[in-house]
This record gives C-alpha cells, sequence and structure tokens, in this order.
C-alpha cells in the first residue's frame, strides 16, 4: 500500500514537473490603465457562436497583464518574446494563439511572455487602438525592466503578433512616440521591440493595397519575420507591403507566402502546409542567432 501511495506521488511530481511551473502575472499599471473612463464589465469566455471554430475567446478585458511565461533553466537562452493573441480588437483568442505559443517558445529555450491588452477598442481614441499600443508599450518596457530577474538580454526582445495583434505588434515596432505618460523609471528602457514575427497580419494597407502612411520604415526598424496564406480574407498583401519596404530600407526580413490556410490557424496543426510556420519562425530565429545563448 505504502510503495503505492509513493508511487501516485511520484506520478503526480513528475506530471507538475513536465506542465512547469505556473506564469507569473503582473499588472501593467499601477492603478487604471491610461485614458480608462468606463467600467465595461467583468472579463468573461465568449462560447462560440454556431458555426464559428471552438476558440477561447476572452471579451472585456480592462485590467491588462504580462504572464510570464519561464523556459527550462537548462535550455534558457537570454531572449524573450511578447506575444500578442489576435482577435479583431475585440476579443483575444488568448489559448491557440496565446498560451500554447507560449509553451512552443520555451521549447525553444525563449522566455514567453503573454500580452492580455484590453479589448474592445475604446471610444474616441486617435489611433483606435491607442489603448492596445499603450499596453505592448508598457509591456516591453517592463520586460526590459525585469531583464536580471528573468535571466534575460533587454536587447533580444521580440514581440509575435497574430491578425490584430500583428497589427499591433507593427504598432509597437514602428510607433516612435510612447502613446502614455512615462515615469522616471520607463524612460531608463525603450519601448520598442527587437525583432517581430508576424503571422497573418491584419490592417497594413490601404484600399489600393499600399502599407499604410501611418507606418514608417527606416534602417533603424526591427528585423521582422512573416507567414501569411494568399487565400487568406485578411489580405497578405499586408504582409508584401510590409517586407518589401523593409527590403527596401536595408533591413533583413523573411517573408513565407503559403497558397492556403485561410486565416485564425495560430498552432493549430492542419493539413495545409502554412501550419508549419512554426518550424520556420524557429528556423529564423536561430539564424538571427536568437536561440544561442546570450552573452553575459
Amino acid at each position: 500500500m505504502a510503495r503505492t501511495a509513493f508511487a501516485l506521488v511520484c506520478l503526480l511530481c513528475a506530471a507538475l514537473s513536465a506542465r512547469g511551473a505556473e506564469p507569473a502575472v503582473h499588472k501593467l499599471w499601477p492603478g487604471k490603465a491610461p485614458g480608462e473612463t468606463k467600467d465595461i464589465g467583468p472579463e468573461e469566455y465568449i462560447e462560440p457562436k454556431k458555426g464559428q471554430l471552438e476558440v477561447k475567446r476572452l471579451a472585456k478585458v480592462s485590467a491588462p497583464t504580462i504572464s510570464i511565461y519561464a523556459p527550462p533553466k537548462n535550455k534558457a537562452n537570454g531572449t524573450a518574446v511578447l506575444v500578442a493573441p489576435g482577435g479583431g480588437y475585440n476579443i483575444l483568442a488568448i489559448e491557440h494563439e496565446g498560451t500554447q505559443v507560449c509553451e512552443w517558445l520555451n521549447a525553444l529555450g525563449v522566455t514567453a511572455v503573454l500580452l492580455k491588452y484590453r479589448v474592445p477598442k475604446r471610444e474616441a481614441q486617435s489611433p483606435d487602438n491607442r489603448a492596445m499600443v499603450q499596453d505592448a508599450q508598457r509591456a516591453i518596457t517592463l520586460i526590459r525592466a525585469k531583464s536580471k530577474e528573468l535571466g534575460i538580454d533587454p536587447t533580444r526582445v521580440g514581440m509575435l503578433g497574430f491578425s490584430a495583434g500583428g497589427h499591433l505588434t507593427v504598432c509597437t515596432a514602428l510607433t516612435k512616440a510612447r502613446l502614455y505618460d512615462e515615469t522616471e523609471a520607463d524612460a531608463k528602457f525603450g519601448h520598442a521591440p527587437n525583432f517581430c514575427v508576424l503571422v497573418y497580419p491584419a490592417y497594413l494597407t490601404d484600399k489600393g493595397g499600399a502599407l499604410k502612411p501611418e507606418f514608417v520604415v527606416n534602417k533603424e526598424s526591427p528585423t521582422m519575420f512573416f507567414a501569411h496564406s494568399t487565400d487568406d480574407p485578411v489580405t497578405s498583401e499586408g504582409s508584401v507591403a510590409l517586407y518589401s519596404a523593409l527590403k527596401k530600407a536595408g533591413v533583413p526580413a523573411e517573408l513565407h507566402l503559403y497558397a492556403t490556410g485561410g486565416h485564425g490557424y495560430g498552432m493549430r496543426k492542419t493539413q495545409h502546409p502554412c501550419s508549419k510556420w512554426p518550424d520556420r519562425a524557429g528556423e529564423w530565429m536561430q539564424s538571427r542567432g536568437l536561440l544561442e545563448p546570450a552573452k553575459k
């Protein structure tokens, strides 16, 4: 009997070890987030409508956070990535474009940071995703501020976004001004990512297919990786236009265009080659030296 109980305890410990420690959660703002004037009610998970994919949809976020997923210590390489789920700026696809992405990054030795940014869009803000950009800028700043605690290199902090989260990633990377009143502590750290991974990013082009004028690319812009499907209803022209702008500016970038796959697959495995984007992104990060141990 005692042996059986001991064996069960060992199995439980092994299972918990395999799952890893629970992520540390940090509020982005010491009080209310900037610009918050209305009570939108408590956070909630929205059930899928008839015909929709079974996706975990988090809604009504007014208290943004970052959740830090640490890789195994023997694999940690000093790189960190902020993960921005998609959801059209209405909800957050928090699982297949969020927590599962963090698990994949941890397997690469990367410290993954899940961004729970405010949704839906707030009224009368300019730009209309101002609240979300504020959250992302603050998150990048906090990650760098905690670099010693997290064991990461503050010059190797990237951002990975899907769909609207991809748009948010581009806005965070290319917006020079900080969109909130920075504190003295904030001023010590940059708010733009060092590199970006963009998976079917949305809202990047105008009706004519040209890159929107607010996205100003120059030689100082961060290196980027793109994965998009040609049959995506969120047009792949956005990825192509931004890739072309980076190329013209002399910024290293990599673009993967797939014939099929549609939109919103995230970490889901499908019969389409686009579901292999994590392999290609990992190879790209390796080629950039981002998976090698950071110099101390």
